[in-house]
């Protein structure tokens, strides 16, 4: 672990039902460049193909999209639901992102998360994890062997695959897969030596799993034979912050009721069930309950820090989840506020900077009087060669 935490952002995203999905589109896209202009490490790009919100079908084209608007940020899929896709073609279009992006691209995956997406093409809840275990098995031996690839099970036949494009970074860029509440996740990613992203680390029950997902990470790494990173370890959680308390609140009545109804009514995704009935009841469950942080920079902070604790170890990056609870220009001064005063508590850059303007408050007095001198002195030393001058001419 280094002492720099990433900070980043997790876009499903979630848009109001009805409104311009144009416009929207672009606001997301715009969203991206506000974060690389704030410095921001990474985003993620979610897949998701009903139920009206989350209207980003390919997190592959937004972040072709993104990139040619972009300078440093890294763009990851957050995720490809891998149960969905035949694993060659995953694979060919990731590495190809690779190129196109200059290693700035990384490959998040999971099994799906909308089991309306998985009815329309046949799939049932419950195969949905075995093919992604078996996808992210064939995609990474497609990445790290040139040996071909021969493999069947009851959805794809590859025979004899590979790839016809090796990636642009080395050895490789980052993979990572997702994980709620279960172990299945964290399995996964110690089974392959993969990063984890721990989508619901805020809730109830994903906040009380989070040792226990590195645990079993670290087993499952060392019954394979693999090295797993805590730095390669992504925290989600959700913020909203403004210049006040009440600020912040005002704002998320633009869109809180939304998000919430979305998951009580909406999503069939039951690890983000969340309560309330109103704004004030549900602000409350995001600060009281620890889901979240609605407020000032100071709350933001405090739930890092929480997160760390509970990690029992720490983590290498924090992303927000893009939840649209402020209207566009609340959101982005969000994320602002966030990169001025809270970021730097985390990246090193807090304490420095603090600690020389302590030194010089302290030192002030005795240094103002001693530059006061030097003054007096050079104003002394002038009019005396003035004078002397004058003398001379005179």
């Amino acid at each position: 672990m280094t002492d720099r935490l990433r900070f980043g952002i997790f876009l499903a995203p979630f848009h109001t039902p009805g409104i311009n999905p144009t416009l929207a589109l672009q606001t997301d896209l715009e969203l991206i460049q506000h974060l690389d202009r704030c410095s921001y490490d990474e985003a993620w790009i979610g897949e998701h193909h009903s139920a009206g919100s989350e209207i980003i079908a390919s997190p592959e084209i937004f972040i072709m999209a993104a990139a040619e608007r972009t300078r440093h940020i890294r763009l990851g899929t957050g995720v490809v639901s891998l149960s969905y896709h035949n694993p060659l073609w995953v694979t060919e279009r990731i590495v190809q992102l690779d190129h196109l992006t200059r290693g700035r691209v990384m490959l998040g995956v999971g099994p799906g998360a909308l089991p309306t997406d998985a009815k329309m093409i046949g799939i049932e809840p419950s195969q949905t994890r075995g093919l992604l275990e078996d996808s992210l098995g064939c995609i990474m031996h497609l990445l790290t062997s040139d040996e071909p690839l021969t493999f069947k099970n009851d959805r794809w036949d590859l025979r004899e695959a590979r790839l016809h494009l090796r990636p642009y970074s080395n050895p490789l860029f980052d993979i990572a897969t997702a994980a709620v509440a279960s172990p299945a996740g964290p399995r996964l990613a110690g089974r392959h030596g993969t990063g984890l992203l721990s989508i619901g680390a805020t809730t109830a029950a994903g906040f009380d799993a989070l040792a226990l997902h590195w645990d079993v990470i670290k087993t499952e790494a060392a019954a394979h034979d693999k090295s797993v990173d805590r730095s390669k370890w992504r925290l989600v959680g959700l913020v909203h912050i403004a210049d006040t308390m009440e600020q912040a609140y005002r704002d998320v009545e633009y869109g809180i009721e939304h998000w919430f109804h979305y998951f009580q009514e909406v999503a069939a995704f039951p690890q983000m069930a969340v309560p309330g009935n109103n704004v004030k009841e549900m602000i409350e469950f995001v600060n009281e309950s620890g889901f979240g942080a609605i407020g000032t920079p100071d709350m933001a902070i405090a739930q890092i820090e929480r997160l760390q604790k509970q990690s029992n170890g720490g983590f290498g990056a924090y992303l927000m989840l893009a939840h649209n609870w402020a209207d566009p220009v609340a959101t982005l001064k969000s994320y602002e506020l966030i990169a001025r005063h809270v970021m730097p508590h985390f990246q090193g850059h807090y304490g420095p900077t603090m600690d020389a303007s302590a030194r010089a408050e302290k030192l002030r007095p005795e240094l103002a009087e001693k530059h006061a001198k030097a003054v007096e002195t050079m104003q002394a030393q002038y009019a005396s060669e003035v004078e002397k001058r004058a003398e001379k001419a005179a």
